[in-house]
């Protein structure tokens, strides 16, 4: 073990663990594996992890959606760069429709990671060398011209046209043309709107790993977690105390996922934990219920929290275990709507699983952008 801090970015410098790792869940990483991880360059920097802060600050307040989009049933031969670049062009075409509908900026977040080890996934170097290689890929198509509003519109257009699914959304596609018609009419060319901020978000499963990647910034001295900018844990991770203990030492936004059983008692112990100085965009709530679950327990959860003045992004997350029937996506993310307009609370946005050609996930942008030209039902 190194006592040496060593630089590995302008801003951040490694430090070693303080004694033993936590034990955490998942994969049982050897020591070597540890050292190796803990000496591997950042995947993120702290100074990106405080823009995200930033901007999910602008949804707290209401004033910008969230499209966080995951990739569940994704496995190691599933990182092609065919694959990526697909599921890549799926959120921009998501975000472009909820821009538009909401009026506002669309903060996008992506899973990079690979789950823990399994039957058909690599160890803990295999993830962290895929996370990057999907990281890089997907920084390159962001900043190269490949996310310009003018091509992503024309995505969605040729889509609805061509999908008898998507094809009653054809009106909403014509006023979004309507609007970049508008737009190049006063000198403001959506084509060269080429470069778009993404931002890397991480389940937390494996406390060996993650703290392995944590690294302190030589700015603040603040902790980080490298391996995303935006850490998260499960309703069901194995080990969640601890794993939300971790995530009190470190600076990343956080989120957390709310199931069916969880009450409002739980999500101020949370916040009391993650969230103690109330800061806004620190903390992320990614509800899980189901509709009916959802319409009984979540008004009290988003009461509660708002009296005590946390300023937390909501997200309804309706695929929870991978794919579900659409109609039962709406209706879940249908509910969510509901309930923070009974309430007069800001439904911070989405998350979204990306599987097959995204004509559902799409279909699923389309509906969320109906739900708020739609007045609230009861």
């Amino acid at each position: 073990m190194r006592d040496a801090v060593e630089m590995t970015e302008s801003g951040a410098r490694r430090t070693p663990p303080a004694g033993e790792p936590p034990s955490g869940s998942g994969e049982k990483l050897s020591e070597e594996t540890v050292a190796q991880l803990s000496s591997s360059p950042p995947l993120v920097f702290a100074g990106e992890c405080d823009l995200l802060t930033a901007q999910l600050a602008r949804a707290a307040r209401g004033e910008a959606l969230v499209l966080h989009c995951a990739d569940r049933a994704r496995a190691f031969g599933g990182q092609s760069a065919d694959v990526i670049r697909d599921r890549l062009r799926t959120q921009l075409q998501m975000a472009a429709v909820l821009t538009y509908a909401a009026a506002g900026p669309v903060v996008k977040l992506s899973a990079v990671g690979l789950p823990p080890a399994g039957p058909h996934q690599p160890g803990a170097v295999g993830r962290y060398e895929a996370a990057a290689a999907r990281l890089n890929l997907v920084r390159a198509l962001g900043a190269g011209g490949y996310a310009n509003l003018a091509q992503v519109h024309e995505w969605n257009r040729e889509r609805v046209t061509r999908s008898p699914t998507l094809r009653h959304h054809t009106p909403l596609v014509d006023r979004i043309g309507r609007a970049l018609a508008f737009m190049r009419a006063c000198g403001l060319d959506p084509a060269r709107l080429g470069a778009v901020e993404l931002f890397a978000s991480h389940e937390g499963r494996d406390l060996r790993y993650d703290s392995a990647l944590t690294r302190v910034d030589s700015r603040t001295g603040h902790r980080y977690n490298t391996s995303g900018h935006f850490v998260w844990t499960g309703a069901h991770t194995r080990d969640r105390e601890e794993q939300a203990g971790y995530l009190a030492t470190i600076r990343n936004p956080v989120g957390v996922a709310l199931g069916p059983g969880s009450d409002a008692d739980e999500a101020m112990r949370l916040l009391g934990r993650l969230d103690p100085d109330r800061e806004p965009g620190r903390m992320t709530f990614q509800v899980r219920m189901g509709a009916a679950a959802l319409r009984d327990r979540l008004p009290a959860l988003v009461e509660k929290v708002t009296a005590e003045d946390h300023r937390v992004v909501w997200l309804c997350d309706p695929t929870p275990d991978g794919p579900r029937p659409l109609d039962d996506v709406v209706a879940e993310v249908t509910a969510f709507h509901d309930v923070h307009r009974a309430l007069g609370t800001h439904p911070g946005g989405l998350t979204a699983e990306l599987d097959g050609d995204g004509t559902a996930a799409l279909e699923l942008a389309f509906a969320v952008a109906e739900l708020r030209r739609r007045p609230c039902r009861s």
